[in-house]
């Protein structure tokens, strides 16, 4: 008799930890798994092909440089705001160069996380910047709980570029992969590295410069390019879409 009584108790036993189980399921309190997703990162110039209108009325396209990514689940942060601009920041702000950035990032000891340069437009078989309908394109395999942060320059500017300031979840609560349209996460950026020149016809852009870092230094620190009527304007002229592709 005892035994069956013992036996009985571990059956109400298990029965109330499998049922307290399944309504924490059901309640969401119980976290999923961690999952490996692989995902296709796609930045696109979506400005006009017309071009954009300098004051002398000189027409030149908007166009996006090479840039860098990362992936981990700390959200590496790539700049801060109201700090020095990196030497490799610098490079990539003034002259669409990321490889200082990339050497800047694992000297910070984040040599482990996920990171790679963009610099191929779709479609090309060697490196270049994007103009108005061009697009990069990167395949990145995340889990449960990492993050995603990337940097592209203003082609046409002195030491501007675009970045997302908060690292992106690419994973929801419940452990959805994200997918969609994730340009409401980036902003126009001025390092504060070099002069400001009108965009599209300054001297010493990267277009018409003599060489790389050619210009008179800003001695400034890094900050949102609020003043500038081209920060107002992220959405026409670039895209960043995240789709899930495994």
């Amino acid at each position: 008799m005892r035994s069956r009584r013992v036996f009985i108790a571990m059956a109400v036993l298990l029965a109330a930890v499998f049922g307290a189980h399944a309504a924490a399921l059901a309640s969401g309190k119980v976290k999923n798994r961690a999952r490996s997703v692989a995902f296709k990162v796609r930045i696109e110039n979506i400005s006009s092909a017309d071009g954009q209108t300098a004051s002398d009325g000189t027409r030149w396209p908007f166009a996006l440089s090479p840039g860098m990514y990362v992936v981990d689940e700390k959200g590496v942060e790539l700049f801060k705001a109201n700090a020095k601009a990196s030497t490799g920041l610098e490079a990539q702000a003034e002259d669409g160069n990321p490889a200082g950035l990339v050497k800047t990032l694992e000297e910070a000891g984040h040599g482990a996380s996920l990171h790679g340069v963009f610099n191929t437009p779709v479609g090309m078989g060697e490196p270049d910047p994007i103009g108005p309908g061009g697009a990069y394109e990167f395949n990145v395999t995340a889990t449960t709980g990492m993050k995603l942060s990337l940097v592209t320059m203003f082609g046409q500017s002195n030491d501007y570029f675009y970045a997302n300031a908060k690292p992106i979840a690419l994973f929801g609560r419940e452990g959805d992969p994200l997918s969609g349209d994730v340009t409401f996460a980036f902003a126009l950026y001025d390092a504060g590295t070099e002069a400001d020149q009108e965009h599209g016809v300054g001297p010493d852009q990267a277009p018409r410069q003599k060489a790389p870092n050619t210009g008179a230094a800003e001695n400034g620190r890094v900050r949102p390019a609020k003043r500038d009527a081209f920060f107002a304007r992220t959405s026409q002229l670039l895209r960043v879409t995240i789709t899930p592709v495994g």
